[in-house]
């Protein structure tokens, strides 16, 4: 048997070993243990890394869910640090000197659960590392405690769902978008356009009033409705559609905001780019005018009609268009003093390139993809900014993945 020397931590988490073949990754292995195949898997021959810690849940290293419980809090930061930093240099870059900030342990507001029917019953979870196989969740220190104390009325909730589906799509299961928007749970099923019938409406409020479900929806179509489910910005309520994304801790999407707006300085007209629901042009309103941009139209109408009721805001205007196949111009991006973007994990490559060729004076970029971001920043350094404060921000708690709000200027 080869000895496996763990000599780093990978960006998912593994520990990396130079094996003869070349990188061997072993799971939930730490720097300085040892290893020998067994099996299909790994066995450790060495003594346990002084940088390994008790994992938090009873599910960890089953669960898909998170990967690095097993690290001590000092080796997770510099493993997440390295992240970023590995990111940037893929590019030929350097990252910025970035701040850390930590999020707590309970206070995701936000998740997506599977669900499938077996001969016990229904079962809620993640899927199992590596697997399409369910995990029954019987706790998950990542989420809100409302959330977690609502599992067995989830659980409900999707066998009500399952019974109204035909068989064949049953065999495929159930997914539960869940957000806590206040003390209430609001619910989107992913029904595949199954329409509940008058029994199955019934079944589903009485959960709702049973359970503190604000609101149901099978895919778009509100089912059950007992309260508005309002996500609170510093700007003002926002009333998001079912399913609707928006950051997933609110103490990090808060570190977000006032980073964009230090960021933004004396701007007094802003490009809100990927706005979403305008969690963040809503706060930016508050010193400057904002032209809101999405692809997303149901997104954009619950801004709309946010920033409408919203008092002691500047104007904000919205604008439906695909950025990925039609970014803002240099000429269009004339009228505006800086431009905020917040694209999902693909980056906004296109725009990116864009916004290097403009006039613009100050761009401020948040992202969830630490690769993506790198490859975007090249492009904006390339056309002549200089790189101002970041911050990163562990909302992704004991994942491999991470956001980060930078600042770029001219």
């Amino acid at each position: 048997m080869t000895d496996l020397v763990i000599t780093r931590i990978g960006g998912g988490g593994d520990g990396v070993a130079d094996g003869p073949a070349g990188p061997v990754y072993v799971p939930f292995a730490l720097p300085g243990e040892t290893y020998v195949r067994k099996d299909r898997g790994f066995l450790r021959t060495s003594a346990a890394s002084d940088m390994r810690a008790e994992p938090t849940c009873r599910h960890f290293g089953v669960c898909g869910g998170c990967v690095a419980q097993h690290m001590r809090a000092d080796t997770y930061e510099v493993w997440k640090r390295g992240i970023v930093n590995g990111a940037f240099r893929a590019q030929g870059l350097q990252a910025p000197d970035f701040s850390f900030v930590h999020v707590a342990p309970g206070t995701r507001r936000r998740a997506t659960l599977a669900a499938e029917l077996r001969r016990g019953g229904i079962v809620l979870g993640y899927h199992k590392l590596g697997s399409h196989d369910l995990v029954a969740l019987e706790e998950c220190p990542v989420l809100l405690p409302r959330i977690e104390a609502r599992f067995e009325g989830l659980s409900a909730l999707a066998a009500v769902a399952l019974s109204m589906m035909p068989k064949k799509k049953q065999d495929d299961g159930v997914r539960l978008h869940v957000a806590a928007l206040g003390e209430a749970l609001d619910v989107r099923v992913d029904a595949g356009g199954t329409a509940p019938n008058a029994e199955g409406r019934a079944k589903l409020a009485l959960l709702a009033a049973e359970n503190g479900f604000q609101r149901i929806a099978f895919d778009d179509d509100v089912v059950v409705l007992r309260d508005v489910p309002l996500l609170m910005t510093r700007g003002g309520p926002i009333q998001p559609p079912p399913g609707a994304f928006f950051q997933a801790v609110d103490a990090a999407e808060q570190t977000m905001a006032d980073t964009i707006i230090g960021g933004l300085g004396k701007a007094k007209r802003v490009a809100d780019l990927f706005a979403g629901i305008g969690t963040f042009s809503l706060p930016i309103a508050l010193k400057a005018r904002v032209m809101a941009i999405d692809s997303d139209k149901a997104a954009l109408a619950a801004l709309k009609d946010a920033a409408n009721r919203a008092q002691g805001l500047k104007p904000i205007t919205t604008l439906h268009r695909d950025l990925f196949t039609d970014p803002l111009s240099p000429m269009e991006l004339k009228d505006f003093d800086a431009v905020v973007l917040d694209p999902p994990r693909a980056g906004a490559k296109a725009q990116a390139e864009a916004l290097a060729r403009s006039k613009i004076g100050t761009v401020v970029m948040v992202s969830c993809n630490p690769q993506t971001l790198a490859r975007d920043v090249a492009a904006l350094l390339a056309g002549g900014f200089k790189t101002g404060p970041m911050v990163v921000i562990d909302q992704f708690l004991w994942s491999g993945h991470i956001e980060a709000v930078a600042v770029f200027r001219r």
